[in-house]
């Protein structure tokens, strides 16, 4: 894992430094959407050095370099998403929780319709569904 994320950084034109790599492996490691808040406790783990001023100048640094996506929940919580690939996210109210939804079904549906039904002065660049509902666990 870690070459892959020193060769993502390097890919981006980013500095390959403990900290970026600690905090682009926490991430992916955690996999649910985490917060900010989240990537520090995990950090701390492992890092208790890296600060947390650190922690958000490089996930907004991933963001930027389009490492990371941030996905807002309905509760206004900003969270990250390291897959970078297009998909939706399913959300839960109740329990705060995300997960990714891929379907090219649905894609290509919605790709057609806006193509079709153009948006008076205003150009779309991606869309992205998130689908609240409930898990049933």
């Amino acid at each position: 894992m870690d070459k892959f994320i020193r060769q993502k950084l390097q890919d981006k034109g980013l500095r390959v430094t403990p900290q970026r790599v600690a905090i682009y492996d926490a991430i992916i490691t955690l996999k649910n959407h985490p917060t900010a808040e989240n990537v520090i406790d995990y950090i701390r783990q492992n890092h208790p050095n890296i600060s947390v001023a650190t922690v958000y100048k490089v996930l907004d640094s991933l963001v930027e370099n389009n490492l990371l996506k941030k996905v807002k929940t309905e509760r206004d919580i900003m969270r990250y998403d390291a897959v970078m690939s297009h998909h939706h996210h399913l959300y839960c109210e109740e329990t705060d929780r995300i997960e990714d939804y891929e379907d090219g079904q649905l894609n290509a549906l919605l790709d057609e319709y806006f193509k079709k039904r153009k948006i008076k002065n205003f150009k779309i660049e991606d869309i992205k569904l998130q689908i609240t509902g409930r898990f049933n666990n």
